[in-house]
């Protein structure tokens, strides 16, 4: 193996090497189990906070105070069974958003990585801690609007920026139309569109290019195109020690490629899921009441809601798949094993080493 062709991503004091960050996951696809397993292998794990109160909820308990329980406790198992970076991932839309940020910091997560909403106050939950922050972005003028809201309220810029593209898995942050007529752009294209906004910044932010990446030939094209390391969801799943339940994985390898499919969810943004008649079931107009125990999302409207986002998702998570959907990015049909983390970080890394063989090397990047 080629290793010393392979770049490292530095983001603060966080040496990432190979240049890989282990999406978030929610509900309890990506937990201690699995990001644990990635951080021995010199990547970045990443546990995601949504949901984890929804389960306990259903028996008359405090979703939201035992969310944030069991996140503390998924942080600290993680960090207990590694060395290697343990991040996670919080969704602005969340409205506990403010109190797991500050949860992560007190657990001192290595990194916050945020999407789904524009995490403009996140600096301001920090309180003297030294997590890294990480927005996530779907093009450069909303790059340019958090580093501008950052840098005038709270003197700080993001430590690194995840630009998040169209062949994602999960919530999506494009219009239904765009993805529909293929006018969103393509992450190449936003990618290079990113690098030259934090480019212009001293010390350069690192750029991190996510959706749709699948092999060590994709981590490669987006090296190129300036990225300093890429994020990758989709083929964790289907690895020993991903948390979730095996009729998950299961559904990823089952899938065909016209399976991929879109649906309008409830959170109000498109989702990235494997088709399967439960999906069928909602795209034709079904819809599950259900009575909400409390608002987990700031733009869930229960009312209005065809189906709990929450319920279908921990559902999911369960195996129970007769009454949910697997999230899922564009490639995950292509997903054939199930293989140990270490076996799929080896290849990934042997992969790109050979795709560099004709470049030169990449160095690391420094945030500030």
């Amino acid at each position: 193996m080629q290793g010393s062709r392979v770049p490292s991503l530095k983001i603060r004091d966080l040496v990432i090497h190979p240049p890989v960050i282990q999406g978030g996951m929610g509900v309890r696809v990506s937990g201690a189990a699995l990001a644990s397993a990635v951080a021995d292998t010199g990547c970045a794990g990443v546990i995601a906070s949504a949901g984890l109160g929804f389960f306990e909820s259903l028996h008359g308990l405090d979703a939201r105070r035992l969310g944030e329980e069991i996140f503390r406790q998924e942080i600290r198992k993680a960090k207990s069974l590694t060395n290697g970076p343990v991040g996670v991932n919080i969704m602005v839309a969340l409205t506990d958003f403010e109190g797991l940020a500050r949860a992560a910091v007190e657990e001192k997560a290595d990194m916050i990585i945020s999407g789904a909403g524009l995490p403009l106050g996140l600096p301001g939950y920090l309180g003297g801690g030294d997590t890294a922050l990480v927005p996530i972005v779907s093009s450069a003028r909303t790059f340019r609007i958090i580093c501008k809201r950052w840098q005038s309220h709270f003197n700080r810029l993001p430590d690194a920026v995840v630009v998040e593209g169209v062949r994602a898995g999960g919530h999506l942050g494009y219009s239904a139309q765009s993805l529909a007529d293929h006018s969103a752009p393509t992450l190449e294209q936003t990618v290079v569109e990113v690098v030259e906004a934090a480019n212009a910044f001293s010390p350069r932010i690192p750029v991190v290019a996510a959706g749709g990446i699948f092999d060590g030939w994709d981590i490669a094209r987006f090296l190129r195109l300036g990225a300093s390391g890429v994020q990758m969801a989709t083929r964790f799943v289907c690895t020993d020690e991903c948390d979730v339940h095996d009729n998950f994985k299961r559904a990823y390898l089952d899938a065909r490629a016209q399976d991929i499919t879109i649906i309008d969810s409830p959170v109000g943004l498109p989702g990235r899921v494997i088709n399967n008649p439960f999906v069928e079931s909602i795209k034709q107009g079904r819809t599950v009441p259900f009575r909400c125990k409390y608002k987990c999302l700031k733009s869930c409207d229960p009312a209005k809601a065809p189906y709990c986002i929450a319920e279908v998702l921990t559902n999911a998570a369960q195996g129970k798949l007769d009454r949910s959907f697997a999230f899922a990015g564009s490639n995950a049909w292509r997903c054939t094993e199930i293989v140990p983390v270490k076996t799929l970080v080896e290849a990934l890394t042997r992969e790109l080493a050979a795709a560099l063989v004709e470049t030169p090397a990449y160095p690391a990047i420094e945030a500030a």
